[in-house]
């Protein structure tokens, strides 16, 4: 397929159907008519069990695959269970919480899961906690399953793909709070490069608010290669730069097959990537300061990439 390195021009390839819009998701309310609270009991035996892994001596790095195999915060805990995707071994509550309705959804949505609730005091519970202000709930859950970067292309069917693609962001608030803006805008799957990279750790998890249990993700050993396998299996490959000459909202491939490469705090995105990018487009920034973090222009981006989505369908 003849593509044009130019700034968001067609190139003569073919265009490919939509198949069902950008693959919005219901997602079911607490059931009524629950048999019964949960078991509760007191703090689980870790002995034996491999300690949390949140990378902290490598800058939240994981190097262990994809993560998310415990989950903090009260919305990502219910979402989770909401999700039914992964099977989900236990729950902590810290005691002495004051009452609240997400945590009775909580009891209620893990009652149906038949998960049991540990409650554990405030000390035993800040000590298995790895991200900051987990609001006295985590989970332990099966690890985040890992997709086929040609899966997450495939334009024969389903949702046309929106694609994230991550190059080398570190920051795990940064990553969470960009997986929740893209699950927001539809986005259908995110890439993340298997090395010098932030996984789902604890503290992506709970910033992502519920997000990872929505979003199919991808590991790649190398990002170059993986977005010339994008192009070849027809999508479009954009890098938002700052620099770029391009307006977003000028793009025209945005109702197309495509995949959105953001770079890495500061760095942005590296040389052999930018290489394999069709086009480069950027944000028009109107104030005195001239970007954004990578969360905060990646819900600009995607949610601009939506937009007209949407009412190309």
């Amino acid at each position: 397929m003849s593509r044009s390195g130019g700034q968001g021009g067609r190139g003569g390839g073919p265009k490919r159907g939509k198949g069902g819009g950008s693959g919005s998701r219901r997602r079911p309310g607490p059931k009524q008519g629950r048999s019964g609270p949960p078991t509760r009991t007191g703090p689980p035996n870790r002995r034996g069990q491999p300690p949390v892994d949140e990378g902290r001596s490598q800058g939240g790095i994981s190097r262990r695959g994809l993560g998310g195999d415990q989950v903090e915060g009260r919305q990502a805990v219910r979402e989770l269970l909401i999700a039914g995707i992964r099977p989900v071994r236990e729950i902590l509550f810290a005691a002495g919480m004051d009452p609240a309705p997400v945590l009775e959804d909580i009891v209620e949505l893990a009652a149906e899961r038949r998960v049991t609730i540990h409650e554990v005091a405030r000390r035993d519970f800040d000590r298995e906690a790895v991200s900051e202000g987990a609001q006295g709930v985590l989970a332990r859950a099966q690890s985040l399953p890992e997709h086929e970067l040609d899966d997450l292309a495939d334009t024969s069917s389903g949702p046309v793909p929106f694609l994230v693609v991550l190059d080398g962001v570190t920051d795990p608030g940064n990553l969470g709070a960009l997986l929740r803006s893209a699950e927001g805008a539809g986005v259908t799957g995110v890439i993340l490069p298997r090395h010098r990279a932030v996984h789902i750790t604890p503290t992506v998890a709970k910033a992502a608010a519920g997000a990872i249990e929505f979003l199919p993700m991808a590991l790649v050993g190398g990002l170059p290669a993986a977005l010339t396998r994008l192009t070849e299996l027809g999508v479009w490959v954009v890098g938002l730069d700052g620099d770029a000459d391009l307006p977003l909202d000028r793009l025209t491939v945005a109702d197309e097959p495509v995949a959105l490469v953001l770079g890495a705090e500061g760095s942005g995105l590296s040389r052999l990537v930018r290489q394999r990018c069709d086009a480069m487009a950027s944000i028009p920034m109107y104030g005195n300061l001239n970007s954004l973090n990578v969360s905060a222009a990646a819900a600009v981006a995607l949610f601009d990439v939506a937009g007209r989505r949407g009412r190309a369908r």
